[in-house]
């Protein structure tokens, strides 16, 4: 056991990375269900010894504690908001919403599409996109029930707009506050550089998806009929917790807004509003209606990734694509923009953008900050844009298939990925001609 031991910390980069290969071609295949394949890969790296089970090393912290690789402010965050959902939505009040939204488009499912996709992206720039659809799925279910068509296009569309929407911002998206805070960047910062081409990228791939759902996109013409004169006086079922509800959702996102201002960290905001809403409530009850199978996914694979991490195998991956481009501020800007694009479809966003921001930020202090600005835009837009190429590519993408399959509608990793490859393509080449045009001319 010790020499296998030994010969694991002695090819921990390499093991650690062909672990993580063969967690992502099981998870591709859908063989076995992803949360097992996750906490499986996770236990051989605990096993391996290529992260520790320790917390100390000795009189001092391990810095590589497998415990410090789990990102809890995710974790936290989603069991919050699903807790807060869960409790929101007995009050009627999202099928409310979602009645409101059909009678506005008169039951039209094209208008349908638009109006979820520029909803979904609007919100997440101003919550994290993971919030967001959390948000929005119970809204979409119902539509989609009502309309008697598939909810799978409306669905995949609104991850896919959430990522993108939640590019536009300082706190829509993990990498962005990462960047910002290696950068010094304000929330004004981002809305002024990346609004514009952010708003012409969630136009262009809601166009082309809605042309892909194109067949899918009709509902019988009394389908619609009913729906625009829907009576919706009696939708609310509970008028004390839909208030409740509403203004603990309020607060919770004026947490998020205000996070520059307070630092309070956007899971102790939802965590407050959770714990709030469960005075009401019976925990148990509750608590069964979390996707948890989607909380130990996330756990699982934050350790493969963290071992990855912790041996230098995403160090290596970044100066590999900086090392390539010989110091030219234009291909680094690329490499850095479509390599972002590219890593982040497949590991996660948050710990290479990790690896990334104190590698720019070097860069920065040799060359200078009029040299390394736009590298930061390019960092932003890549990781970001990138987590729509695959179904794991962002934490969104996850929470959608999870409640997707959970309502017998399954969203295949295989079939998905073709979508996701077209949409970031047309993501990053948009994203590489403002670049070029806003910063490097």
């Amino acid at each position: 056991m010790e020499s296998l031991l030994g010969f694991a910390q002695l090819h921990a980069m390499s093991i650690s990375a062909w672990i993580l290969i063969f967690a992502y071609i099981f998870i591709a295949t859908e063989k076995i269900p992803k949360v097992t394949v996750a906490l499986l890969g996770a236990s051989v790296t605990l096993l391996l010894g290529l992260l520790s089970q320790n917390k100390t090393l000795g009189n001092s912290l391990d810095p590589h504690y497998f415990i410090n690789f789990i990102d809890f402010n995710v974790i936290f965050l989603l069991v919050s908001m699903m807790i807060i959902v869960n409790i929101a939505t007995k009050s009627g009040m999202f099928n409310w919403a979602a009645n409101e939204m059909l009678k506005a488009t008169k039951g039209h499912p094209k208008l349908i599409f638009f109006s979820l996709a520029f909803f979904t992206a609007i919100v997440s720039a101003f919550l994290d996109n993971v919030t967001t659809v959390i948000l929005v799925l119970p809204v979409t279910f119902v539509i989609a029930e009502k309309l008697e068509i598939n909810p799978i296009p409306f669905l995949v569309t609104e991850f896919i707009a959430s990522n993108i929407g939640g590019t536009a911002t300082l706190i829509g998206d993990p990498p962005n506050i990462i960047i910002g805070s290696a950068a010094g960047f304000s929330f004004m910062d981002f809305v002024n550089e990346l609004t514009g081409i952010v708003a012409l990228i969630l136009l262009v791939v809601t166009s082309v998806m809605l042309f892909i759902y194109r067949k899918q996109m009709v509902a019988l013409p009394e389908k619609m009929a009913e729906i625009a004169k829907l009576d919706n006086s009696h939708t609310i079922t509970d008028k004390n917790l839909m208030i409740r509800s509403l203004i603990v959702l309020f607060l919770v996102i004026l947490g998020f807004v205000t996070h520059d201002i307070t630092h309070i960290q956007t899971c102790v905001c939802a965590m407050v509003g959770a714990s709030f809403m469960l005075l009401f409530e019976k925990p148990d009850k509750i608590l069964e209606s979390i996707e948890w199978t989607t909380i130990f996914f996330f756990i699982g694979l934050f350790i493969i990734i963290g071992a990855l991490e912790a041996s230098g195998g995403i160090a290596v991956m970044a100066k590999w694509l900086l090392n390539i481009t010989h110091g030219s501020d234009s291909a680094l800007a690329m490499v850095i923009l479509w390599g972002s694009g590219i890593l982040s479809g497949i590991i996660d966003n948050i710990p290479y953008t990790a690896t990334m921001a104190p590698m720019i930020s070097t860069i920065q202090s040799q060359m200078g900050v009029d040299y390394a600005f736009p590298l930061w835009w390019c960092l932003s837009l890549g990781a970001c844009l990138g987590g729509n190429m695959t179904i794991i590519g962002a934490a969104a993408n996850v929470i959608v298939t999870e409640a997707a399959a959970a309502k017998g509608y399954k969203i295949e990793f295989m079939n998905y990925l073709k979508y996701g490859i077209l949409t970031t393509f047309i993501s990053l080449a948009l994203s590489s001609v403002y670049v070029y045009l806003r910063f490097l001319t």
